[in-house]
């Protein structure tokens, strides 16, 4: 079954930024998809799906792999 959740994303401002997150999301193990909804110069919301629970340190991991950061 999958699941569903949503992380708040900072400092993204252009697609190739979008892009860096949803590679670095998509190697997280049990990930089945991202959707980034950018906000260029503002918090970006960002959708997982997965197959399994999340482990948060994994995901603020991956974004910061990324370059950015999750809103706390």
């Amino acid at each position: 079954m999958s699941q569903t959740t949503t992380i708040t994303v900072t400092g993204m401002t252009c697609g190739h930024c979008a892009q860096a997150v949803t590679g670095e999301l998509s190697a997280v193990p049990g990930v089945t998809d991202v959707a980034v909804d950018l906000r260029a110069g503002d918090d970006s919301p960002v959708t997982i799906t997965s197959d399994a629970t999340l482990d948060p340190a994994a995901v603020r991991a991956a974004v910061a792999e990324a370059g950015y950061a999750v809103a706390t």
